[in-house]
């Protein structure tokens, strides 16, 4: 009896449960014991709990729902044309804000738009319609980019401490005032920026990079004092300006200086006497011409690596170069000449171009790279050469002469190039009787040779053993026979389009022992080319391709 009466008690319903004490961590009836779903805005995606990105989707109203905890949100390549005060008031955690490339105006961007977002640390307003900087940003902010806009007025407590500031592609006409002195990199190019005025840049003592390329400096609008307070700059680009002379008031610790396209017509070494520690001096296409560069004008700069002059009218190498000077750039001059000591101040060039400048090989005396004995990299294409130069050093990696008017080669100057990796020969006039026996044979190093537009007839004999890439294309070869690459057995590429080659016109041999060569491009030729590799990898010429992979006869 008492059992029957307990298990009656224990199947009758209990008391109501008392508000408050139900157990919050069990399931009740319809409820999932998994977490809800994160919230995240229509069409927009939300990898992670504090990311939402909404880019690309043509959104012209500001999207709600983004959740508070949101600390980074991406907006770019949309249609925004105003931020809503009330949705981005709330988003208190946001550290990136990224509007990049949208409508928005200034009258769409309220004053105190930001005001609230006290962690933002980056934020990116380019390619919008911002016609004046937005008021007041937040001081936790470190990047401020706000290129591409229409920006003509900067209110002068905007920027407050943030170390990357960019404003480059706007309207500004002057610096702007109180820009912050714990800046770092400072991007003004781009603008309409005539003058800077005494002062502007005194407390940016941090400031390492500084770009003012592409606006309307003159010489009237930079003093003495507008750089020498800089004491970290490292890199100042003022190409594409109207300057008539180098800056005076250069600092110390300059490494790059960026000058080309200016218009200037003469370099003292006065102005140079502070930047002892410049290591790149780019002048290309000013207005140097005969006179602009006296000797011993670059004397100061002991530590040079690399000077760009191409593009000034220069009618001679100049003279008294820094000695340590690695890297000489003079393409696109009027140099004419090169005596025995023209390079003998500068023995420790590793690269040399002289392309396109009017060189003739009568005016190139035969000792006029022998100081060279560090040169790796030598450019003389685009003069009037026609035979090669003698004295080469023997450590060059790399000989460029396309584009010249040579005629003859001979064994004579590539003797002891044994180091030579790439040698271009192209747009010339060589033909096979005028390359001498024994041309090749010291060149034991050289992987690619361009004899491209030339007037071979056939392939040059006895070519280099090491070579892997053989351009022909553009010459008057009709046959090739099965011997013309038996010296070559590393060949991976040959180039013989726009020849005269017929269907059956390369041998059926002609390839066999090549195991490396996976490229033959015999298009432009009067008709297809059939061309056989030996079939010693599995993978198929494309069909209708001009050029043949290795696998059966094409």
């Amino acid at each position: 009896m008492r059992l029957s009466l307990l298990l009656l008690l224990l199947l009758l319903p209990g008391p109501p449960p008392t508000p408050g004490m139900e157990d919050a961590a069990f399931p009740h009836l319809g409820e999932s014991s998994q977490p809800p779903p994160r919230a995240c805005p229509l069409r927009c995606s939300c990898p992670r709990a504090d990311t939402v990105d909404c880019n690309g989707l043509d959104l012209q109203v500001f999207p709600d729902n983004i959740t508070r905890a949101a600390q980074h949100l991406s907006l770019q390549n949309n249609q925004l044309q105003e931020l809503p005060y009330n949705e981005l008031s709330r988003l208190s955690s946001l550290r990136t804000l990224n509007l990049h490339n949208n409508l928005i105006s200034s009258e769409g961007l309220p004053d105190e738009a930001f005001e609230s977002l006290t962690q933002l640390q980056h934020i990116y307003v380019a390619h919008n319609k911002l016609s004046v900087a937005p008021q007041f940003l937040p001081r936790s902010l470190r990047v401020a980019d706000l290129a591409a806009n229409q920006v003509t007025e900067i209110f002068p407590l905007t920027f407050g401490e943030k170390p990357a500031l960019s404003l480059s592609s706007n309207r500004l006409s002057y610096l702007p005032p109180s820009l912050p002195p714990s800046l770092e990199r400072l991007h003004l190019q781009n603008n309409l920026i005539s003058k800077v005025p005494r002062g502007a840049l005194s407390r940016q003592t941090h400031l390492r990079e500084l770009y003012l390329q592409h606006n309307q400096l003159t010489d009237s609008g930079l003093d003495a004092t507008t750089f020498s307070k800089l004491h970290h700059l490292e890199y100042l680009d003022l190409s594409h300006n109207r300057l008539a002379s180098v800056p005076a008031g250069l600092p110390r610790t300059l490494a790059v200086l960026h000058l080309g396209r200016n218009r200037i017509r003469r370099v003292e070494a006065a102005r140079l006497r502070g930047a002892r520690g410049l290591r790149y001096l780019l002048l290309q296409h000013n207005q140097l011409g005969a006179t602009g560069l006296p000797a011993g004008a670059l004397r100061p700069l002991r530590g040079l690596h690399t000077l760009h002059l191409y593009g000034n009218g220069l009618d001679r190498v100049p003279l008294a170069l820094p000695r340590r000077l690695r890297a000489l750039v003079l393409p696109h001059n009027h140099v004419t000449t090169l005596g025995a000591r023209d390079l003998a101040g500068t023995p420790g060039l590793a690269e040399l171009n002289l392309a396109y400048n009017r060189l003739v090989s009568a005016r190139v005396h035969r000792r006029a790279f022998r100081p060279l004995r560090a040169l790796r990299s030598l450019d003389l294409a685009g003069n009037l050469l026609t035979r090669l130069p003698g004295g080469l050093p023997g450590g060059l990696h790399t000989l460029r002469l396309q584009r010249n008017q040579l005629r003859a080669l001979e064994p004579e100057p590539l003797a002891g190039l044994d180091q030579l990796r790439e040698l271009s020969l192209a747009h010339n006039r060589l033909r096979v009787g005028d390359i001498g026996p024994g041309t090749w044979h010291e060149l034991q190093a050289l992987q690619v040779l361009d004899l491209s537009h030339n007037e071979l007839s056939f392939v040059p004999p006895d070519l280099p053993e090491a070579l892997e890439e053989l351009h022909l294309q553009g010459n008057r070869i009709s046959h090739v026979g099965p011997e013309a690459f038996l010296s070559t057995p590393r060949l991976r590429a040959l180039f013989l389009r726009a020849n005269r080659l017929h269907m059956t016109s390369i041998a059926p041999d002609a390839f066999l022992g090549l195991l490396h060569l996976s490229v033959v491009d015999t298009a432009g030729n009067p008709e297809q080319v059939l061309v056989r590799l030996p079939p010693t990898t599995p993978r198929q010429p494309r069909a209708g391709s001009p050029r043949a992979r290795r696998g059966p006869a094409v």
